[in-house]
């Protein structure tokens, strides 16, 4: 099973998430970003349907793989 840490950091002049490298939108403050990053997490816990997702790694290279709507991650949000 995969794991997905939503780490609460400073970032362009207020408060973000950053998972796997990737931030979010900035938040005015840090409370405001941690419940942003609960949020996500939360939704990462739903199922969904099986399909094909693109995305950028950390070094900005984009993949491609089938995303299973079972398959769920276990999330954790810090900081």
């Amino acid at each position: 099973m995969a794991k997905i840490t939503y780490e609460i950091v400073k970032h362009d002049g207020g408060w973000a998430y950053r998972a796997n490298g990737t931030y979010s939108e900035s938040f005015a403050t840090h409370d405001a970003a941690r419940k942003a990053a609960e949020r996500a997490a939360r939704e990462q816990l739903e199922p969904g349907e099986t399909t094909t997702i693109s995305y950028e790694d950390d070094r900005g290279r984009w993949h491609d793989e089938v995303s299973k709507g079972n398959d769920r991650p276990d999330v954790d949000v810090k900081g």
